[in-house]
Order: structure tokens, then C-alpha cells, then sequence
């Protein structure tokens, strides 16, 4: 899989961009700040739904204007198509495959696969769970786009019951056992229900995702870090004991009526919590609770890893998304944004070696100097200019070996910002 051409519209500081990619390794070189990576996110976008960097589209969207569209051609087993993303601020965003609109916008999910490894990747080890979440649920929906559909019902049903967690909670409060609270909690019970149906889906897709991944993650940290302890993952349920230890074992084969036996296990936590939730009025529950755990050796690696080992694991975590993709019999492409100069020697050249065998590998660079000789790439500059509206890039070919952050609007080799 490689991308073959990218237009960009109004996209964060890019007003304008269209540019043909090639297989094998591009490297976006010019000064930090310049829209390097804006041109990654664009495309992680196009992969995901969503930025490695913020959490709505707001702020993807030029500043000023309502709408920023990313087209992408992608080629894939000698197959082309072109996605089209309409970002709309404030208004439901629209999507197109081959010019045709599509019902719903994750419907492109699936024929673009990425990986990205960006600096902020060491916050899947020093970052909250929520971090490791999404980190589980793209490469989930990235594997099985019908989860998305899963993942959307489930956040609806979370937000529905934890507003009626508070009604409830507020009717008890005001009248005992009054009309009203038993109103309430009649209807919790039944979005309870609606809860564990989703919930049970999304959690046995997460644990036959890390059964499958663990592995890989194990390999890449040995390649990476031979010298360290054994790099592990286990999964962690807000069920508790309601889930025995052995079914949460990465090493244990998923079986086909998991779902049905973790919803039975869900709606037994949820009646267990229910007085909690209702007094907090929130969910204690479910997976949007839950946390992968990384482990080094036998301790946990948030809060016990050196800085080394920190970014060990968070490459290996991406490089065993990788390989569990390219096992799945398609090669993703890999992006790496300005990590090669976060990276010694020895992480760097792991990096390359796993790159230089990738189909596509689009990586960004403050100064070309830090991208390893094991990989030759196309090298384009990245410029912006300070305008009216606001800073805006522009893109070259022929990009110097390095650029000084002071060069802002600069001619770069034969090109110009």
C-alpha cells in the first residue's frame, strides 16, 4: 500500500497543497513549526478519523475558515482510490470515495492503514490509560473498520446513561422512592443493557487484538533493547474479579462466546456499581475504564522505566502495530514525525532497518542530517511565510541538506516557500 498523490485545502497552515508520492522513503525536511507535520496528521486523518494531536477537528481547519478538505490517492494491490475528507467546524464532517459521497465518514476506514511514531508517542508509557485506549481501539478499527460503528454506539450509550446517572441520582435525592427515581432507574436499567451489549463487543475485540499483538510487541523491544528486561502486555478490566485472571491473559486463545460470557459479567458489575455510579453520577464501569498494562520484566514500565526504556517501548509499540498489519497481508505506511532526532544511534538504526523494508515510509526532519544513511529518500523542503492571515506553507524539491530555524520564507535549493 503507498499513497500515490495528497491535495490539501485550508488544512491547519497549508492554504494550498498537491504533491505525487512514490513508494519506498520521503523525508519532508525544513525548520520546526513549518507544517512538516501537518502534512502526517493529514494523512493519519484520512487513516483514523482523528489527530494524534488534538481531540476535535477544530483546530485542523485553517484559522479564519469554516472548512478544510485532505484528498489522498491510495494505491493497494494494484488498486487506486481517492478519498475526499470535508473538514467542517462546527458541522458534521462529510467524506467521498472515487468522487462518489459516502453515507457516514467512517466509511473510507480501511483503505488507508498508517502507522505513526511521533514524539508524543511516550505518552502511551508515561500518559494516562486513555492514551493506551486509543492506541487499542485505532489499530482495532484500523484491523476490523466495522468496529468504529461499535466504538460510536458505545460512546452514545456512555453519554446517555452517565446524564441519566445524574437524573437519577438527583429524583432520589429530591423524593426518596418517588414516581420519578423509579421512573429512572427503570430506564437505566434499560440503557445498562444497551451498555454491556456494546461494551462486551469492544472489550473481546481489544483482548483478541492484544493476544495477537503482544507478541510483536515483545519481538520489537528485543530488537530494539536487547540488553533490557522482557517487554510485556496485559490487559486490565474495570470488571474486576468478575473476569478471572486467566481470560485476561494475553497468551489465551479467544473463543467465540467470550462476548456473550463478558456481557453476562458486565451487567453483574454494573448492578454491583450501581449505587456508586448513581451517587457519583458517572460510569465506573465498562472499557472506557480499562488500561493496557506495559510491563518490564516483572514491574510496571509507567513510573519505573528509565527515559531509554521509555522510548524503547513506545517504538515498540508502534513497530508491533506494524508488524501485526503487514501479517493481516497488507504493508501500512509508516510515518515517523521527527523522531529520528529524539533516538540514539542504536534505536535509530532499528528504526531503519524496519523502515528501509516498509512499501511507503514518509518521515519529517528539522535538519536532513538526523535521517539515517540506510535510508535514501526523496528529500522535499518545507517552508512557511508569515502572511496577514496567518503563517502559510508551501513545499520544493530540491531542499538543502539542512535549514536554519531562522529561514522563514527562504529560498530552498530551487524551490521557494
Amino acid at each position: 500500500m503507498f499513497v500515490r498523490a495528497i491535495t490539501l485545502r485550508d488544512f491547519r497552515s497549508w492554504d494550498r497543497m498537491e504533491i505525487t508520492l512514490d513508494p519506498g522513503c520521503t523525508v519532508f525536511v525544513g525548520p520546526n513549526g513549518h507544517g512538516k507535520t501537518n502534512i502526517l496528521e493529514a494523512l493519519a486523518y484520512v487513516s483514523t478519523l482523528s489527530s494524534h494531536r488534538v481531540a476535535g477537528d477544530g483546530p485542523l481547519v485553517r484559522s479564519g475558515l469554516a472548512q478544510a478538505t485532505v484528498s489522498a490517492t491510495v494505491v493497494n494491490a494494484g488498486r487506486e482510490l481517492t478519498v475526499d475528507v470535508e473538514l467542517n467546524d462546527g458541522k458534521a464532517n462529510r467524506a467521498r470515495i472515487n468522487t462518489s459521497p459516502t453515507r457516514r465518514p467512517r466509511e473510507i476506514l480501511g483503505i488507508l492503514q498508517t502507522v505513526m511514531f511521533a514524539p508524543e508517542d511516550l505518552s502511551l508509557v508515561r500518559g494516562d490509560p486513555g492514551d493506551r485506549r486509543r492506541y487499542l481501539d485505532e489499530l482495532v478499527t484500523t484491523r476490523l473498520p466495522r468496529m468504529a460503528a461499535v466504538r460510536s454506539d458505545y460512546d452514545r450509550v456512555l453519554r446517555q446513561r452517565s446524564a441519566l446517572l445524574k437524573t437519577a441520582g438527583a429524583a432520589l435525592r429530591r423524593g426518596g422512592n418517588s414516581a420519578e427515581g423509579a421512573s429512572a432507574l427503570t430506564t437505566l436499567d434499560v440503557w445498562d443493557g444497551h451498555l454491556a451489549a456494546h461494551g462486551a463487543e469492544l472489550l473481546c475485540a481489544r483482548l483478541a487484538l492484544v493476544h495477537v499483538l503482544a507478541p510483536h510487541i515483545a519481538d520489537s523491544y528485543r530488537s530494539i533493547a536487547p540488553e533490557s528486561r522482557p517487554a510485556s502486555v496485559r490487559y486490565r478490566s474495570s470488571l474486576g474479579e468478575m473476569l478471572p485472571p486467566e481470560f485476561l491473559d494475553p497468551a489465551r486463545v479467544p473463543e467465540p462466546e467470550d462476548s456473550a460470557f463478558v456481557e453476562e459479567q458486565f451487567l453483574r458489575a454494573l448492578a454491583e456499581a450501581r449505587s456508586k455510579e448513581i451517587d457519583r453520577g458517572v460510569s465506573l464501569v465498562g472499557p472506557h475504564r480499562d488500561d493496557l498494562e506495559l510491563v518490564l520484566g516483572d514491574t510496571p514500565a509507567k513510573g519505573f522505566a528509565s527515559h531509554g526504556e521509555s522510548w524503547s517501548f513506545a517504538l515498540s509499540l508502534r513497530l508491533g502495530s506494524f508488524a501485526l498489519l503487514r501479517t493481516d497481508g497488507t504493508d501500512p505506511v509508516l510515518m515517523l514525525d521527527d523522531v529520528f532526532a529524539e533516538l540514539d544511534r542504536r534505536r535509530r538504526r532499528a528504526l531503519a532497518d524496519v523502515a528501509a523494508d516498509a512499501e511507503q515510509v514518509l518521515v519529517t526532519a528539522a535538519v536532513a542530517g538526523d535521517i539515517p544513511a540506510e535510508l535514501r529518500a526523496r528529500r522535499i523542503g518545507v517552508l512557511a511565510r508569515d502572511t496577514d492571515g496567518g503563517r502559510v506553507s508551501g513545499i520544493t524539491d530540491s531542499p538543502h541538506e539542512e535549514v536554519d530555524d531562522d529561514g522563514v520564507g527562504i529560498d530552498v535549493g530551487t524551490g521557494e516557500a
